[in-house]
């Protein structure tokens, strides 16, 4: 993996956009995995590609996002410029529009209701923009909208070796996902709604960021966050104003299992706070499938 740092930035940005030399370049404080970023003086972001793999997301924000945003009252990314390949880093790297806020956190809400709202209407905002020209989901965005049943064998295999919880509940749950597909025309999805992506100012909604696994497909792949990270009452509020029908629900459902089941797995023996983190969101996932079925035997 390439070193990326300050001193890189600068160089790329002396050489390739000498109009900006003199700005100050700085980490942000929650850089991401796939892409780092870093500011760039007060108006602007440098986001570069941590591996190959991830190259393909240039062209895909730079192509895409400003379409987009013309279609959304909340801001996300916009690319200004393009950096190319070079000598000292060598992939493509995007120079975007700064976007103020605090990554989004239970602490920094004032309502996690309203905020459940906020995001279900940009989500079914987002799902409403013309997605017929664009990218199918699919191995460029780790299947994101694409068909859950792409990771059966890893999810089941993750069941397997889990003995913290009831493997048959599990399964349920897993095959309750599996047993519908989006029958509609694609439509836009984000694919990594997740705390660290969403930006709040004023204790509220103020931005989405990180498109990039961004695709077209079923939308189920963006609601895992009704179990990672709201409640009941929050769950319930977001469920309403994203506007899935049942069996996408239960597909979100199980995109918001396979993810921490195999989180679990893997930190389990070596990161005890993702391990904890993944252990708990499943224990929501559970008690919430219990309680919904409980709720239709009544």
């Amino acid at each position: 993996m390439i070193e990326i740092d300050v001193d890189l930035i600068r160089k790329l940005i002396n050489s390739q956009f000498p109009e900006w030399s003199n700005l100050e370049i700085k980490p942000v404080n929650k850089s991401g995995n796939d892409n780092r970023t870093y500011h760039l003086g007060n108006q602007m972001s440098v986001r570069l590609p941590s591996d190959k793999a991830y190259v393909p997301q240039v062209e895909k924000e730079q192509k895409w996002l400003p379409i987009l945003a013309k279609h959304l009252s909340t801001p996300i990314s916009e690319p200004i410029a393009k950096g190319e390949p070079c000598e000292e880093y060598p992939y493509p790297w995007s120079v975007n529009k700064w976007l103020d806020g605090e990554t989004l956190s239970l602490e920094n809400l004032i309502d996690i209701n309203q905020f459940a709202n906020d995001l279900g209407k940009f989500l079914s905002e987002l799902q409403l923009i013309d997605a017929s020209r664009g990218p199918l989901a699919g191995e460029h965005n780790f299947y994101r909208g694409g068909d859950l049943a792409v990771y059966d064998e890893e999810c089941r295999e993750a069941i397997k070796n889990i003995n913290a919880f009831n493997k048959n509940i599990l399964i349920e749950i897993w095959e309750s996902a599996l047993a519908s597909k989006w029958t509609h025309e694609p439509v836009w999805v984000h694919g990594d709604i997740a705390p660290g992506n969403i930006l709040i100012k004023d204790g509220k909604l103020c931005a989405v960021i990180d498109f990039g696994i961004l695709g077209v497909g079923d939308p189920s792949c963006d609601a895992a966050m009704a179990w990672t990270f709201f409640d009941e009452s929050s769950r319930k509020t977001f469920r309403t104003a994203v506007n899935f029908d049942e069996e996408t629900w239960n597909r979100a459902r199980g995109w918001a299992l396979w993810k921490a089941l195999i989180t679990y797995n893997y930190h389990k023996q070596s990161n005890k706070t993702i391990a904890d983190e993944s252990y708990h969101i499943i224990k929501v996932i559970l008690n919430d499938y219990e309680a919904e079925r409980e709720s239709q035997l009544i």
